[in-house]
This record gives structure tokens, C-alpha cells and sequence, in this order.
């Protein structure tokens, strides 16, 4: 039975279930979104709201951040535009 993880988004939600081949660095991320890892670290922060409303979704694992293809993928798809 797999735990619920709460990805850190501007309202938190509860994740049934992760595919950990979904389940992303932030390197792996900026390689396939063809982006600067530094800009991925960005838009994960409080202050990206600024910019951006919704910020990139991740999950904190303490001092670790990982992110979920799936919902990278959802957030482009409302996000862009």
C-alpha cells in the first residue's frame, strides 16, 4: 500500500499513489524541459508567485526536492498562456 505524499503547490494536495519513474531531480527536470537547473529551482519558490501564480509543483523530502513528471506535465498544460 503506498503513502500519501503532499506536493508543496500553492494549495497542498494529497497524492494517492507515485510511479518512482515519475518521480524526477531537479537535473533530470531541466534536462527535459531543456531549462537551466536554476530556473527550475525558481519557479519551485514562494517569491515565483510574483510571476507566476501557481508555482512549479514539487515534493520536499527535508533538505531534497523531487517533482513528479505528471504533475509538471498538468501544470504546463493550465499554466500556459
Amino acid at each position: 500500500m503506498a503513502n500519501a505524499l503532499t506536493l508543496a503547490t500553492a494549495q497542498p494536495k494529497q497524492v494517492d499513489w507515485l510511479d518512482p519513474d515519475d518521480i524526477l531531480t531537479p537535473e533530470q527536470l531541466a534536462s527535459r524541459l531543456q531549462v537551466s537547473k536554476s530556473w527550475v529551482f525558481e519557479q519551485t519558490r514562494n517569491r515565483a508567485k510574483v510571476r507566476n501564480k501557481h508555482p512549479l509543483p514539487c515534493i520536499r523530502l527535508g533538505k531534497y526536492i523531487r517533482f513528479s513528471w505528471s504533475e509538471v506535465c498538468q501544470w504546463m498544460r493550465e499554466n500556459n498562456g
